[in-house]
């Protein structure tokens, strides 16, 4: 009887000891589990290959190298490839991009995020206003409305009746073609180009004073370096004024924690105002590299509000 008594409390003793180890090794499992979730929160690498496509505007361009720069900086690998707006969206959805930060919403890239949205997410705004229109110099004063084009046979025919677009791909020139046809404007055509084109052929005509069209958009160096307009658009063909998003395939953020946390926070603490003296720098012929490098040089602060809990 005492024998049995003696095994019974050595069996609850031992029950006992499993048990408190059991809550041990699980309280120990479970830190080790909230560390690594702690760890993804604050931002660890993860997939370290990234690919940013853009296209060759001024600010996407001047955005895309500065995020390239600030990623390498945290530790990833970042490809840049100019495409054309199309591509750069078609991209994220299939998996061969990670994240764009020239998404033109809700207007300018309307066709796109449209066929592409249930494959994308919005990382978040870099810019709150993004305006875009044909565009003139201020000295051409009777042409201040998309109106004054119809029919204007002294304008159209010291410009060839032409318009002077950039990449054929750019949901911008889609709008303007709209344009063309609202504002009954059947003699005017819309000459494909690029960026680099465009601003060559309205550098050449605010030289010598000319009449040109072009289309643009804010923010741009151009609005700095001259003095333009952006024509009223009653109809509303160009819409309201955009908002510029980062935007990145879904998955990108489990796969690459960091990449996406740095992103976000250049978009919640973006300045629109240093971008226009980066863009100024690349213009003036710095490469954009050197230019992104002389950014995160001259704004120490501003850079360690995106790397935040990820350096």
């Amino acid at each position: 009887m005492r024998i049995t008594n003696v095994w019974r409390k050595i069996g609850l003793l031992g029950f006992i000891v499993v048990l408190v180890l059991s809550v041990v090794l699980a309280g120990c499992g479970n830190n080790d589990s909230g560390s690594k979730d702690g760890d993804k929160a604050s931002g660890t690498l993860g997939k370290k290959d990234i690919t940013l496509p853009y296209v060759s505007w001024a600010g996407v361009v001047a955005r895309t190298y500065l995020a390239q720069a600030v990623l390498e900086d945290v530790g990833y690998n970042v490809n840049v490839k100019q495409v054309e707006a199309g591509p750069a969206f078609a991209g994220l959805a299939g998996g061969s991009a990670d994240a764009y930060l020239g998404a033109w919403l809700p207007v300018t890239h309307e066709s796109y995020w449209g066929k592409y949205k249930d494959k994308l997410v919005k990382i978040g705004k870099v810019i709150d206003e993004a305006p875009l229109g044909l565009t003139v110099p201020t000295y051409m004063k009777d042409v201040n409305s998309i109106e004054d084009l119809k029919g204007n046979t002294k304008l159209g025919e010291a410009t060839n009746w032409t318009i002077t677009g950039i990449d054929p791909g750019a949901g911008e020139m889609k709008a303007t073609q709209e344009a063309i046809k609202k504002y009954g404007l059947d003699q005017w055509k819309l000459q494909s180009s690029s960026e680099a084109g465009m601003l060559s052929a309205l550098k050449k005509a605010e030289k010598e004073k000319a009449p040109i069209v072009v289309t643009l958009w804010k923010p741009h160096w151009a609005f700095g370096q001259w003095d333009l307009k952006i024509l009223k658009d009653p109809k509303k063909v160009y819409g309201t004024a955009d908002k510029i998003y980062i935007v990145a395939r879904k998955g990108f953020k489990e796969d690459s924690p960091a990449a996406y946390k740095v992103l976000k926070q250049m978009a919640e603490n973006y300045d629109p105002e240093k971008e226009n003296q980066l863009m100024v720098d690349i213009q003036k012929g710095m490469e954009p590299e050197e230019a992104a490098k002389k950014f995160i040089k001259d704004n120490p602060d501003l850079i360690k509000k995106w790397e935040a809990g990820v350096k």
